[in-house]
């Protein structure tokens, strides 16, 4: 079986303000077979810093993510949790995500025929390329 690279994501939404509206957007990303979505979970902070685990199919504003395709659930331990629950602020939530690159897998498995191996990698924040593409318009202009 090809698997793609695997990713975590811990999605912060201040003041627990959570519209759903990333929702569409993550089904089109599934349904053009871009990511695969292994688990998710949702966890909040009360004002007094109390940290809970909420349940997709219960809260109004989270049940659009009960229609997304996936084999959700087992793989996110309370450890990822609490880990997740540190950087939030009191009354605030997040979504954790953990997907497959379902686009990346064919050339993840060239890489391993090839006794090939991920020495380093990481995503680079928005602010800095979106900083160095000015600095290097600047420099072309």
């Amino acid at each position: 079986m090809q698997l793609g690279p695997v990713e975590y994501l811990i999605l912060g939404f201040p003041g627990n303000k959570f519209s759903g509206e990333i929702v569409p957007e993550l089904a089109k990303l599934i349904d053009s077979g871009t990511v695969r979505i292994l688990d998710a979970t949702f966890v909040t902070k009360d004002q007094d810093g109390n940290v809970g685990v909420v349940e997709y199919d219960v809260v109004e504003e989270l049940a659009a993510f009960a229609g997304l395709e996936g084999e959700i659930g087992g793989i996110l331990s309370d450890e990822d949790i609490a880990y997740a629950a540190e950087s939030l602020e009191p009354n605030s939530s997040a979504a954790l995500l953990i997907w497959e690159d379902t686009w990346a897998a064919p050339f993840a498995e060239a890489v391993r025929k090839a006794d090939g191996v991920i020495l380093e990698g990481a995503r680079i924040p928005r602010e800095l390329i979106e900083s160095a593409m000015e600095a290097l318009e600047a420099a072309l202009a």
